[in-house]
């Protein structure tokens, strides 16, 4: 019970707070007393979050797709022209829908927290230097961008079932680490990356350009979507603790150590087995080897890790592989 002194203070007359003071800071969870202050995110803040680094993953399939579309095209010359046309705009849909689930993947993992225990660069989310809501923003326009390109070539190529492939694709990145139970939480990303960065990017820049699929472009996609699929374990080997510690169940987490490094050596390597098919059809594929030349060192420096940064080099050398690998056999295929 209040005495008569408390009763009679007028809350008009109470000193407002000094200027901070009780002040939230906006950013997920808040900050701390005495905690550093939040960096402002930049341009470059901005470009780094993109990952551009994983966009050989988009670039190396629609290379691939375009080529054995080129090889085994019948059109007449005056139809180069809308060809080349369609395969950039083939190229911005995978770009776009790349760099879309960067910044989804940077969202959802940073309000989830999973992001807080992460050993490699800061993300925009979990850093708090941007709203959450204003990646997710991002990302969508990312995606819209990507739908907007896609839509271009259906309209192009009549062939209209191409916008439910689009649309999964769409649902599939956000779903990646989006929503509740999402698919990447349980040892399925690699799934999502060999499908729709192996097989539907090349199988469908192929489709898109010829108006056909041939069984080249079927073998080409496997191969580049187990390149891809070994970026992504890699990445996933170098946060195996973090995303252990975060309930995050990624295929590394549940292979567990030795296996998942010995799975990524196999993921990166079989491609080269299966480029020796491409080698007894096309004089020049056997200069695609050359990219063992990344490839290797890749998978020794995997196997032998016992620092991140050192899998950071792993990761790049990777990404190197996946875009001599598409950018090579698509050229010894084309010409």
């Amino acid at each position: 019970m209040a005495t008569p002194r408390q009763q009679r203070i007028d809350p008009k007359k109470v000193p407002a707070p000094r200027k901070g003071q009780g002040k939230k800071s906006g950013r997920p969870g808040g900050r701390p007393p005495g905690a550093a202050p939040i960096p402002r995110a930049t341009l470059g803040t901005w470009i780094g979050a993109a990952r551009p680094q994983t966009l050989p993953l988009a670039i190396a399939p629609v290379a691939l797709g375009a080529a054995t579309a080129y090889v085994n095209s019948a059109h007449p010359e005056g139809d180069v022209w809308w060809h080349w046309l369609r395969a950039l705009l083939c190229l911005a849909v995978a770009l776009f829908l790349q760099i879309g689930v960067n910044f989804a993947n940077d969202y959802s993992d940073g309000v989830r927290g999973t992001d807080r225990h992460r050993v490699g660069p800061a993300r925009l989310t979990a850093s708090g230097a941007v709203r959450p809501r204003t990646v997710i923003v991002v990302a969508f326009v990312f995606f819209a961008l990507a739908a907007a390109a896609g839509l271009v070539i259906v309209f192009r190529t009549q062939q209209w079932w191409l916008i439910a492939v689009g649309a999964v694709a769409i649902v599939a990145a956000y779903f990646y680490t989006g929503g509740k139970r999402p698919y990447g939480y349980y040892g399925l990303g690699e799934v999502f990356v060999f499908v729709f960065f192996g097989l539907v990017a090349t199988v469908g820049t192929e489709f898109a350009l010829l108006g056909d699929i041939t069984p080249e472009a079927w073998i080409a996609g496997v191969a580049i979507g187990l390149i891809a699929c070994a970026v992504l374990m890699v990445n996933n080997i170098r946060d195996r603790e973090q995303d252990k510690l975060a309930g995050k169940r990624t295929l590394a987490v549940l292979l567990g150590d030795l296996p998942s490094r010995i799975v990524y050596a196999v993921l990166l390597l079989a491609p080269f087995g299966i480029l020796v098919f491409f080698t007894l059809i096309f004089l020049n594929a056997y200069l695609v080897f050359f990219a063992l030349l990344a490839a290797i060192p890749a998978v020794g420096i995997t196997l032998s890790a016992k620092t991140a940064p050192e899998l950071v080099v792993a990761l790049r050398l990777t990404t190197l592989t996946a875009l001599l690998y598409g950018l090579g056999l698509g050229w010894a295929i084309a010409f």
